[in-house]
Protein backbone atom coordinates (compact mmCIF):
# COMPACT_ATOMS: atom_id res chain seq x y z
CA UNK A 1 0.00 0.00 0.00
CA UNK A 2 1.28 3.46 -0.87
CA UNK A 3 0.66 6.76 0.80
CA UNK A 4 -1.73 9.18 -0.77
CA UNK A 5 -2.37 8.92 -4.44
CA UNK A 6 -1.79 5.46 -5.76
CA UNK A 7 -1.89 1.72 -5.27
CA UNK A 8 0.73 -0.63 -6.61
CA UNK A 9 -1.93 -1.90 -9.01
CA UNK A 10 -4.90 0.17 -10.03
CA UNK A 11 -8.22 -1.53 -9.34
CA UNK A 12 -9.76 -2.87 -12.51
CA UNK A 13 -12.74 -0.61 -12.11
CA UNK A 14 -10.58 2.48 -12.19
CA UNK A 15 -8.55 1.73 -15.25
CA UNK A 16 -11.09 3.31 -17.56
CA UNK A 17 -10.89 6.66 -15.79
CA UNK A 18 -8.45 8.45 -18.02
CA UNK A 19 -6.29 5.38 -18.43
CA UNK A 20 -5.73 2.66 -20.96
CA UNK A 21 -5.23 -0.93 -19.88
CA UNK A 22 -1.65 -2.02 -20.07
CA UNK A 23 -2.43 -4.17 -23.09
CA UNK A 24 -3.73 -1.26 -25.14
CA UNK A 25 -1.99 -0.30 -28.32
CA UNK A 26 0.19 2.74 -28.55
CA UNK A 27 -1.13 5.06 -31.23
CA UNK A 28 -3.81 2.70 -32.54
CA UNK A 29 -4.31 -0.89 -33.39
CA UNK A 30 -5.70 0.25 -36.76
CA UNK A 31 -2.50 1.96 -37.78
CA UNK A 32 -1.38 -0.02 -40.77
CA UNK A 33 1.53 -1.64 -38.95
CA UNK A 34 2.19 -5.35 -38.87
CA UNK A 35 0.67 -6.84 -35.74
CA UNK A 36 2.14 -10.31 -36.30
CA UNK A 37 5.50 -11.36 -34.87
CA UNK A 38 7.86 -9.51 -32.56
CA UNK A 39 8.01 -5.70 -32.77
CA UNK A 40 10.78 -4.19 -34.90
CA UNK A 41 11.38 -1.15 -32.78
CA UNK A 42 14.97 -0.82 -33.94
CA UNK A 43 13.81 0.44 -37.35
CA UNK A 44 12.05 3.42 -35.79
CA UNK A 45 15.01 3.98 -33.46
CA UNK A 46 17.44 4.13 -36.38
CA UNK A 47 15.17 6.45 -38.35
CA UNK A 48 14.95 8.80 -35.37
CA UNK A 49 18.71 8.71 -34.95
CA UNK A 50 19.10 9.74 -38.59
CA UNK A 51 16.63 12.57 -37.97
CA UNK A 52 18.66 13.78 -35.00
CA UNK A 53 21.86 13.61 -37.08
CA UNK A 54 20.20 15.77 -39.75
CA UNK A 55 19.25 18.26 -37.05
CA UNK A 56 22.83 18.26 -35.77
CA UNK A 57 24.16 19.14 -39.23
CA UNK A 58 21.40 21.66 -39.88
CA UNK A 59 22.01 23.37 -36.55
CA UNK A 60 25.50 24.39 -37.68
CA UNK A 61 23.99 26.71 -40.28
CA UNK A 62 20.81 27.88 -38.55
CA UNK A 63 21.29 27.26 -34.81
CA UNK A 64 22.16 29.91 -32.27
CA UNK A 65 25.92 30.48 -32.07
CA UNK A 66 27.32 33.15 -29.76
CA UNK A 67 29.20 35.90 -31.57
CA UNK A 68 32.09 35.31 -29.18
CA UNK A 69 32.35 31.63 -30.04
CA UNK A 70 35.37 30.46 -32.05
CA UNK A 71 32.91 28.41 -34.12
CA UNK A 72 31.86 31.50 -36.08
CA UNK A 73 35.36 31.70 -37.60
CA UNK A 74 35.42 28.10 -38.84
CA UNK A 75 35.33 27.88 -42.68
CA UNK A 76 32.50 25.33 -42.72
CA UNK A 77 30.37 27.41 -40.37
CA UNK A 78 31.04 30.53 -42.45
CA UNK A 79 29.98 28.73 -45.63
CA UNK A 80 26.78 27.39 -44.11
CA UNK A 81 25.81 30.71 -42.57
CA UNK A 82 26.94 33.21 -45.22
CA UNK A 83 26.27 31.48 -48.54
CA UNK A 84 22.65 31.20 -49.64
CA UNK A 85 23.00 27.52 -50.51
CA UNK A 86 24.42 26.89 -47.03
CA UNK A 87 21.55 28.61 -45.26
CA UNK A 88 18.93 26.82 -47.37
CA UNK A 89 20.61 23.43 -47.00
CA UNK A 90 20.89 23.86 -43.23
CA UNK A 91 17.26 24.97 -42.98
CA UNK A 92 15.98 21.99 -44.94
CA UNK A 93 18.17 19.53 -43.03
CA UNK A 94 17.04 20.92 -39.66
CA UNK A 95 13.36 20.86 -40.60
CA UNK A 96 13.40 17.44 -42.28
CA UNK A 97 15.35 16.04 -39.32
CA UNK A 98 12.79 17.39 -36.86
CA UNK A 99 9.87 16.02 -38.85
CA UNK A 100 11.62 12.66 -39.30
CA UNK A 101 11.97 12.56 -35.53
CA UNK A 102 8.22 13.14 -35.24
CA UNK A 103 7.55 10.28 -37.64
CA UNK A 104 9.98 7.99 -35.80
CA UNK A 105 8.20 8.69 -32.52
CA UNK A 106 4.85 7.82 -34.06
CA UNK A 107 6.24 4.67 -35.67
CA UNK A 108 7.92 3.60 -32.43
CA UNK A 109 4.52 3.67 -30.75
CA UNK A 110 3.03 1.67 -33.61
CA UNK A 111 5.77 -0.96 -33.59
CA UNK A 112 5.38 -1.39 -29.84
CA UNK A 113 1.61 -1.09 -30.04
CA UNK A 114 0.79 -3.97 -27.67
CA UNK A 115 3.63 -2.94 -25.34
CA UNK A 116 5.14 -6.40 -24.98
CA UNK A 117 7.92 -7.42 -22.61
CA UNK A 118 11.04 -5.47 -23.47
CA UNK A 119 9.11 -2.46 -24.81
CA UNK A 120 10.41 -0.20 -22.05
CA UNK A 121 13.99 -1.07 -22.97
CA UNK A 122 13.24 -0.16 -26.59
CA UNK A 123 11.83 3.22 -25.56
CA UNK A 124 14.85 3.95 -23.37
CA UNK A 125 17.12 3.01 -26.27
CA UNK A 126 15.21 5.42 -28.50
CA UNK A 127 15.53 8.25 -25.97
CA UNK A 128 19.30 7.68 -25.75
CA UNK A 129 19.84 7.30 -29.50
CA UNK A 130 17.74 10.31 -30.43
CA UNK A 131 19.30 12.49 -27.72
CA UNK A 132 22.94 11.75 -28.53
CA UNK A 133 23.28 13.90 -31.69
CA UNK A 134 21.21 16.67 -30.07
CA UNK A 135 23.64 16.75 -27.16
CA UNK A 136 26.31 18.14 -29.51
CA UNK A 137 24.10 20.31 -31.72
CA UNK A 138 24.25 24.08 -31.79
CA UNK A 139 21.33 25.35 -29.64
CA UNK A 140 18.11 25.28 -31.67
CA UNK A 141 14.48 26.28 -31.12
CA UNK A 142 15.60 28.62 -28.29
CA UNK A 143 18.62 30.63 -27.18
CA UNK A 144 17.73 30.89 -23.48
CA UNK A 145 20.77 28.81 -22.57
CA UNK A 146 22.98 31.82 -23.33
CA UNK A 147 20.99 33.89 -20.83
CA UNK A 148 21.92 31.30 -18.21
CA UNK A 149 25.56 32.22 -18.79
CA UNK A 150 24.80 35.88 -18.16
CA UNK A 151 22.92 35.13 -14.96
CA UNK A 152 25.75 32.93 -13.73
CA UNK A 153 28.15 35.79 -14.42
CA UNK A 154 25.96 38.14 -12.39
CA UNK A 155 26.08 35.87 -9.34
CA UNK A 156 29.83 35.39 -9.80
CA UNK A 157 30.21 39.18 -9.89
CA UNK A 158 28.23 39.40 -6.61
CA UNK A 159 25.23 41.04 -8.28
CA UNK A 160 21.63 39.97 -7.77
CA UNK A 161 19.92 38.62 -10.93
CA UNK A 162 16.54 39.27 -9.31
CA UNK A 163 17.18 43.02 -9.45
CA UNK A 164 19.82 43.40 -12.16
CA UNK A 165 19.85 42.57 -15.87
CA UNK A 166 22.77 40.94 -17.64
CA UNK A 167 23.49 44.11 -19.64
CA UNK A 168 25.35 45.51 -16.62
CA UNK A 169 28.18 43.11 -17.49
CA UNK A 170 30.75 43.71 -20.18
CA UNK A 171 30.63 41.60 -23.31
CA UNK A 172 27.19 40.20 -22.47
CA UNK A 173 25.92 40.42 -26.07
CA UNK A 174 28.91 38.55 -27.50
CA UNK A 175 28.01 35.57 -25.30
CA UNK A 176 24.83 34.92 -27.25
CA UNK A 177 21.98 36.13 -25.04
CA UNK A 178 18.85 37.52 -26.64
CA UNK A 179 18.59 41.33 -26.21
CA UNK A 180 15.24 40.71 -24.46
CA UNK A 181 17.30 39.51 -21.48
CA UNK A 182 19.34 42.72 -21.31
CA UNK A 183 17.31 44.38 -18.55
CA UNK A 184 15.14 41.42 -17.54
CA UNK A 185 15.18 39.98 -14.04
CA UNK A 186 15.75 36.27 -13.83
CA UNK A 187 12.63 34.14 -13.29
CA UNK A 188 14.66 31.20 -11.96
CA UNK A 189 15.10 29.84 -8.48
CA UNK A 190 18.19 30.15 -6.26
CA UNK A 191 19.40 26.60 -6.86
CA UNK A 192 19.63 27.15 -10.59
CA UNK A 193 21.54 30.38 -10.02
CA UNK A 194 23.99 28.42 -7.88
CA UNK A 195 24.42 25.95 -10.74
CA UNK A 196 24.79 28.73 -13.31
CA UNK A 197 27.48 30.35 -11.17
CA UNK A 198 29.31 27.02 -10.94
CA UNK A 199 29.14 26.49 -14.72
CA UNK A 200 30.50 29.95 -15.46
CA UNK A 201 33.20 29.52 -12.83
CA UNK A 202 34.31 26.25 -14.44
CA UNK A 203 34.25 27.48 -18.04
CA UNK A 204 35.26 31.11 -17.61
CA UNK A 205 32.01 31.95 -19.46
CA UNK A 206 33.30 30.33 -22.66
CA UNK A 207 29.95 29.97 -24.48
CA UNK A 208 30.39 26.57 -26.15
CA UNK A 209 31.66 24.80 -23.04
CA UNK A 210 29.00 26.51 -20.94
CA UNK A 211 26.26 25.30 -23.29
CA UNK A 212 27.60 21.75 -23.02
CA UNK A 213 27.56 21.84 -19.21
CA UNK A 214 24.05 23.29 -19.13
CA UNK A 215 23.02 20.49 -21.50
CA UNK A 216 24.46 17.93 -19.10
CA UNK A 217 22.36 19.46 -16.31
CA UNK A 218 19.30 19.26 -18.56
CA UNK A 219 20.12 15.63 -19.37
CA UNK A 220 20.18 14.92 -15.63
CA UNK A 221 16.55 16.06 -15.59
CA UNK A 222 15.77 13.86 -18.60
CA UNK A 223 17.36 10.90 -16.80
CA UNK A 224 15.20 11.51 -13.74
CA UNK A 225 12.13 11.42 -15.98
CA UNK A 226 13.34 8.20 -17.64
CA UNK A 227 13.68 6.60 -14.20
CA UNK A 228 10.60 7.89 -12.39
CA UNK A 229 7.94 8.23 -15.11
CA UNK A 230 7.71 4.40 -15.46
CA UNK A 231 7.69 3.99 -11.68
CA UNK A 232 4.80 6.44 -11.31
CA UNK A 233 2.97 4.77 -14.19
CA UNK A 234 3.15 1.37 -12.49
CA UNK A 235 1.60 2.86 -9.36
CA UNK A 236 -1.42 3.84 -11.43
CA UNK A 237 -1.79 0.61 -13.42
CA UNK A 238 -0.48 2.24 -16.61
CA UNK A 239 2.01 0.49 -18.86
CA UNK A 240 5.39 2.07 -18.00
CA UNK A 241 6.73 1.76 -21.56
CA UNK A 242 3.74 3.59 -23.00
CA UNK A 243 3.96 6.36 -20.40
CA UNK A 244 7.67 6.77 -21.15
CA UNK A 245 6.98 6.87 -24.88
CA UNK A 246 4.29 9.53 -24.44
CA UNK A 247 6.13 11.74 -21.95
CA UNK A 248 9.85 11.44 -22.66
CA UNK A 249 10.47 9.96 -26.12
CA UNK A 250 8.33 12.55 -27.87
CA UNK A 251 10.38 14.90 -30.10
CA UNK A 252 9.24 18.12 -28.44
CA UNK A 253 10.60 16.84 -25.11
CA UNK A 254 13.99 15.86 -26.56
CA UNK A 255 14.42 18.98 -28.68
CA UNK A 256 13.39 21.36 -25.89
CA UNK A 257 15.30 19.69 -23.09
CA UNK A 258 18.40 18.37 -24.87
CA UNK A 259 18.96 20.49 -27.98
CA UNK A 260 17.69 23.71 -26.37
CA UNK A 261 19.14 22.81 -22.93
CA UNK A 262 16.25 24.35 -21.03
CA UNK A 263 16.51 24.25 -17.25
CA UNK A 264 12.87 23.11 -17.28
CA UNK A 265 14.24 19.59 -17.79
CA UNK A 266 15.89 19.54 -14.37
CA UNK A 267 12.87 21.25 -12.82
CA UNK A 268 10.54 18.62 -14.24
CA UNK A 269 12.78 15.66 -13.41
CA UNK A 270 12.97 16.70 -9.77
CA UNK A 271 9.21 17.30 -9.68
CA UNK A 272 8.40 13.85 -11.10
CA UNK A 273 10.86 12.18 -8.70
CA UNK A 274 9.45 14.10 -5.74
CA UNK A 275 5.90 13.13 -6.66
CA UNK A 276 6.91 9.47 -6.84
CA UNK A 277 8.50 9.51 -3.39
CA UNK A 278 5.51 11.31 -1.90
CA UNK A 279 3.15 8.76 -3.48
CA UNK A 280 5.10 5.80 -2.08
CA UNK A 281 5.13 6.71 1.59
CA UNK A 282 8.27 8.88 1.67
CA UNK A 283 6.74 12.34 1.88
CA UNK A 284 9.70 14.13 3.44
CA UNK A 285 11.96 13.07 0.55
CA UNK A 286 9.19 14.08 -1.82
CA UNK A 287 8.94 17.55 -0.30
CA UNK A 288 12.72 17.99 -0.49
CA UNK A 289 12.82 17.02 -4.17
CA UNK A 290 9.89 19.25 -5.10
CA UNK A 291 11.53 22.09 -3.18
CA UNK A 292 14.67 21.50 -5.24
CA UNK A 293 12.46 21.72 -8.33
CA UNK A 294 11.04 25.05 -7.14
CA UNK A 295 14.62 26.19 -6.62
CA UNK A 296 15.21 25.61 -10.33
CA UNK A 297 11.99 27.26 -11.56
CA UNK A 298 9.35 28.48 -9.08
CA UNK A 299 6.34 27.37 -11.15
CA UNK A 300 6.43 23.93 -9.52
CA UNK A 301 5.30 25.54 -6.27
CA UNK A 302 1.94 24.45 -7.71
CA UNK A 303 2.79 20.86 -6.75
CA UNK A 304 3.09 21.48 -3.02
CA UNK A 305 -0.63 21.24 -2.12
CA UNK A 306 -0.87 17.91 -3.94
CA UNK A 307 2.31 16.63 -2.29
CA UNK A 308 0.56 17.46 0.99
CA UNK A 309 -2.46 15.41 -0.11
CA UNK A 310 -0.22 12.46 -0.97
CA UNK A 311 1.35 12.79 2.45
CA UNK A 312 -2.08 12.83 4.11
CA UNK A 313 -3.14 9.65 2.35
CA UNK A 314 -6.55 8.47 1.12
CA UNK A 315 -9.65 9.35 3.17
CA UNK A 316 -7.66 11.66 5.45
CA UNK A 317 -9.69 14.06 7.57
CA UNK A 318 -9.68 17.73 6.66
CA UNK A 319 -7.81 18.48 9.86
CA UNK A 320 -5.03 16.11 8.79
CA UNK A 321 -4.98 17.56 5.28
CA UNK A 322 -4.65 21.15 6.52
CA UNK A 323 -1.98 20.13 9.03
CA UNK A 324 0.11 18.43 6.38
CA UNK A 325 -0.43 21.25 3.91
CA UNK A 326 1.01 23.55 6.57
CA UNK A 327 3.89 21.16 7.25
CA UNK A 328 4.67 20.86 3.54
CA UNK A 329 4.67 24.63 3.09
CA UNK A 330 6.76 25.22 6.22
CA UNK A 331 9.45 22.73 5.17
CA UNK A 332 9.61 23.91 1.58
CA UNK A 333 9.43 27.68 2.17
CA UNK A 334 11.79 27.43 5.12
CA UNK A 335 14.42 25.75 2.95
CA UNK A 336 13.92 28.26 0.15
CA UNK A 337 14.32 31.21 2.52
CA UNK A 338 17.56 29.73 3.86
CA UNK A 339 18.69 29.09 0.29
CA UNK A 340 18.49 32.81 -0.44
CA UNK A 341 21.21 33.62 2.09
CA UNK A 342 24.21 32.55 -0.04
CA UNK A 343 25.13 35.29 -2.55
CA UNK A 344 22.47 37.56 -0.97
CA UNK A 345 19.75 36.33 -3.32
CA UNK A 346 16.94 36.60 -0.75
CA UNK A 347 13.48 35.54 -1.93
CA UNK A 348 13.66 37.45 -5.19
CA UNK A 349 12.31 34.41 -7.01
CA UNK A 350 8.82 35.23 -5.69
CA UNK A 351 8.50 38.02 -8.26
CA UNK A 352 8.36 35.40 -11.05
CA UNK A 353 5.06 34.17 -9.58
CA UNK A 354 3.56 37.55 -8.71
CA UNK A 355 4.73 39.59 -11.71
CA UNK A 356 4.69 37.34 -14.77
CA UNK A 357 5.97 38.34 -18.20
CA UNK A 358 3.56 40.78 -19.89
CA UNK A 359 1.99 40.13 -23.26
CA UNK A 360 0.53 37.03 -24.86
CA UNK A 361 1.18 34.47 -27.58
CA UNK A 362 -1.32 34.29 -30.40
CA UNK A 363 -1.54 30.49 -30.37
CA UNK A 364 -2.43 30.20 -26.68
CA UNK A 365 -6.18 29.84 -26.03
CA UNK A 366 -6.08 33.02 -23.97
CA UNK A 367 -4.19 34.95 -26.62
CA UNK A 368 -6.27 33.67 -29.51
CA UNK A 369 -9.63 34.33 -27.84
CA UNK A 370 -8.57 37.79 -26.66
CA UNK A 371 -7.49 38.70 -30.20
CA UNK A 372 -10.86 37.63 -31.57
CA UNK A 373 -12.66 39.62 -28.88
CA UNK A 374 -10.56 42.68 -29.59
CA UNK A 375 -11.35 42.46 -33.30
CA UNK A 376 -15.09 42.14 -32.69
CA UNK A 377 -15.13 44.92 -30.08
CA UNK A 378 -13.15 47.30 -32.28
CA UNK A 379 -15.54 46.61 -35.15
CA UNK A 380 -18.51 47.89 -33.13
CA UNK A 381 -16.69 50.81 -31.54
CA UNK A 382 -15.94 49.29 -28.12
CA UNK A 383 -12.53 49.44 -26.37
CA UNK A 384 -11.18 46.19 -27.81
CA UNK A 385 -7.75 46.22 -26.21
CA UNK A 386 -9.14 46.79 -22.72
CA UNK A 387 -11.73 44.06 -23.14
CA UNK A 388 -9.07 41.65 -24.44
CA UNK A 389 -6.87 42.38 -21.44
CA UNK A 390 -9.78 41.75 -19.08
CA UNK A 391 -10.50 38.42 -20.77
CA UNK A 392 -6.89 37.29 -20.37
CA UNK A 393 -6.99 38.22 -16.69
CA UNK A 394 -10.30 36.42 -16.19
CA UNK A 395 -8.89 33.23 -17.71
CA UNK A 396 -5.91 33.40 -15.36
CA UNK A 397 -8.28 33.64 -12.41
CA UNK A 398 -10.26 30.71 -13.83
CA UNK A 399 -7.02 28.71 -13.80
CA UNK A 400 -6.46 29.59 -10.14
CA UNK A 401 -10.03 28.57 -9.37
CA UNK A 402 -9.52 25.21 -11.09
CA UNK A 403 -6.36 24.61 -9.08
CA UNK A 404 -8.25 25.29 -5.85
CA UNK A 405 -11.12 23.05 -6.96
CA UNK A 406 -8.72 20.19 -7.72
CA UNK A 407 -7.02 20.72 -4.36
CA UNK A 408 -10.24 20.37 -2.42
CA UNK A 409 -12.33 18.05 -4.57
CA UNK A 410 -11.61 14.75 -6.24
CA UNK A 411 -10.79 11.10 -5.69
CA UNK A 412 -8.09 10.64 -3.03
CA UNK A 413 -6.69 7.79 -5.14
CA UNK A 414 -6.27 10.15 -8.12
CA UNK A 415 -4.15 12.90 -6.57
CA UNK A 416 -1.42 12.70 -9.22
CA UNK A 417 -4.07 12.99 -11.93
CA UNK A 418 -5.51 16.02 -10.18
CA UNK A 419 -2.00 17.48 -9.97
CA UNK A 420 -1.52 17.03 -13.72
CA UNK A 421 -4.88 18.61 -14.51
CA UNK A 422 -4.10 21.58 -12.25
CA UNK A 423 -0.75 22.07 -13.98
CA UNK A 424 -2.46 21.83 -17.37
CA UNK A 425 -5.04 24.46 -16.36
CA UNK A 426 -2.35 26.91 -15.31
CA UNK A 427 -0.37 26.41 -18.53
CA UNK A 428 -3.24 26.31 -21.02
CA UNK A 429 -5.09 29.32 -19.59
CA UNK A 430 -1.96 31.45 -19.35
CA UNK A 431 -1.67 34.27 -21.91
CA UNK A 432 1.88 33.15 -22.76
CA UNK A 433 2.62 29.55 -23.70
CA UNK A 434 6.11 28.66 -24.79
CA UNK A 435 6.39 25.28 -26.57
CA UNK A 436 8.21 23.63 -23.67
CA UNK A 437 5.56 24.73 -21.16
CA UNK A 438 3.35 21.94 -22.52
CA UNK A 439 5.92 19.45 -21.28
CA UNK A 440 5.41 20.52 -17.66
CA UNK A 441 2.15 18.58 -17.27
CA UNK A 442 2.34 15.83 -19.92
CA UNK A 443 4.31 13.40 -17.68
CA UNK A 444 1.73 13.63 -14.90
CA UNK A 445 -1.09 12.90 -17.34
CA UNK A 446 0.90 10.14 -19.04
CA UNK A 447 1.52 8.24 -15.81
CA UNK A 448 -2.17 8.38 -14.90
CA UNK A 449 -3.43 7.51 -18.38
CA UNK A 450 -3.75 9.18 -21.77
CA UNK A 451 -6.36 7.25 -23.67
CA UNK A 452 -5.87 5.89 -27.16
CA UNK A 453 -8.55 8.17 -28.64
CA UNK A 454 -8.85 11.92 -29.06
CA UNK A 455 -6.51 12.38 -26.09
CA UNK A 456 -3.48 10.81 -27.76
CA UNK A 457 -4.41 12.38 -31.10
CA UNK A 458 -4.50 15.79 -29.45
CA UNK A 459 -0.98 15.13 -28.23
CA UNK A 460 0.11 14.27 -31.78
CA UNK A 461 -1.28 17.58 -33.01
CA UNK A 462 0.26 19.64 -30.21
CA UNK A 463 3.71 18.04 -30.51
CA UNK A 464 3.75 18.37 -34.29
CA UNK A 465 2.52 21.96 -34.16
CA UNK A 466 5.22 23.09 -31.77
CA UNK A 467 7.95 21.22 -33.65
CA UNK A 468 6.89 23.00 -36.84
CA UNK A 469 6.60 26.30 -35.00
CA UNK A 470 10.10 26.04 -33.56
CA UNK A 471 11.60 24.95 -36.86
CA UNK A 472 10.44 28.09 -38.67
CA UNK A 473 10.33 30.62 -35.83
CA UNK A 474 13.69 30.02 -34.16
CA UNK A 475 16.19 30.13 -37.03
CA UNK A 476 19.39 32.12 -36.56
CA UNK A 477 20.17 33.80 -39.88
CA UNK A 478 22.58 36.73 -39.88
CA UNK A 479 20.72 39.92 -40.83
CA UNK A 480 23.19 40.95 -43.54
CA UNK A 481 22.56 37.76 -45.55
CA UNK A 482 20.41 38.44 -48.63
CA UNK A 483 18.15 35.56 -49.53
CA UNK A 484 15.70 35.30 -52.40
CA UNK A 485 13.27 33.49 -50.10
CA UNK A 486 13.23 33.90 -46.34
CA UNK A 487 14.68 30.89 -44.49
CA UNK A 488 11.65 30.66 -42.21
CA UNK A 489 9.42 30.38 -45.28
CA UNK A 490 11.54 27.49 -46.56
CA UNK A 491 11.32 25.81 -43.15
CA UNK A 492 7.57 26.27 -42.94
CA UNK A 493 6.98 24.95 -46.47
CA UNK A 494 9.23 21.95 -45.83
CA UNK A 495 7.47 21.13 -42.55
CA UNK A 496 4.06 21.56 -44.18
CA UNK A 497 4.94 19.21 -47.04
CA UNK A 498 6.28 16.61 -44.60
CA UNK A 499 3.15 16.92 -42.47
CA UNK A 500 0.99 16.46 -45.56
CA UNK A 501 2.95 13.33 -46.39
CA UNK A 502 2.44 11.97 -42.86
CA UNK A 503 -1.30 12.66 -42.93
CA UNK A 504 -2.18 11.75 -46.50
CA UNK A 505 0.44 9.54 -48.14
CA UNK A 506 2.41 7.63 -45.54
CA UNK A 507 0.75 4.20 -45.38
CA UNK A 508 1.45 3.93 -41.65
CA UNK A 509 1.11 7.34 -40.01
CA UNK A 510 -1.93 8.52 -41.97
CA UNK A 511 -4.05 6.00 -40.04
CA UNK A 512 -3.25 7.76 -36.77
CA UNK A 513 -5.37 10.77 -37.69
CA UNK A 514 -7.74 9.23 -40.24
CA UNK A 515 -8.99 6.53 -37.86
CA UNK A 516 -11.41 8.20 -35.48
CA UNK A 517 -11.41 11.43 -37.47
CA UNK A 518 -13.98 12.66 -40.03
CA UNK A 519 -12.99 10.01 -42.60
CA UNK A 520 -13.17 7.22 -40.03
CA UNK A 521 -16.55 8.51 -38.86
CA UNK A 522 -17.94 8.48 -42.41
CA UNK A 523 -16.54 4.96 -42.97
CA UNK A 524 -18.28 3.69 -39.83
CA UNK A 525 -21.53 5.36 -40.87
CA UNK A 526 -21.41 3.61 -44.25
CA UNK A 527 -20.85 0.25 -42.54
CA UNK A 528 -23.90 0.75 -40.35
CA UNK A 529 -26.09 1.54 -43.34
Amino acid sequence: MTAGGSHLEAPQGRRDQGAEPTTTAGPSSLDGSDTQGPPRAHIAVVQGFIGSLLMLVGSIGTGWIANGSPMVRHPLVIALRVEGWGVYTSTVLLTVGAMLLVRSWLRLGQRLQRWPAGAQRSVVLAVCAWSLPLLFAVPIFSRDVYAYIGQGRLVLAEQNPYTTGISTLENWFMLGADPAWAEARTPYGPYFLWLARAVVGLTGAQPDLSVLLFRILACAGVLLCVVYVPKLARLHGIDPARALWVAVANPLFLISFVASAHNDALMLGLAVAGTYFAATGRPFTGVLLVTASIGIKPITILLLPFIGLLWAGPKASWMRKFALWAATAAISFGLLVLSGLPYQLGIGWVWALLDPTPGFTGYSPSGFLSQQLRGLADAVGLPGESMASVLRSVLQYVAIGLVLLLMFRGDDHRVVRRLGLAFAAVVLLSPIIQPWYILWFIPFLAVTGIRDNWQIRSLYVVVTFFVIFGAQDQLSVWPFIELAVDASTIAFATALLFTGYLMLLDPHTRHLLVHGGPTGWLRRRRRRT
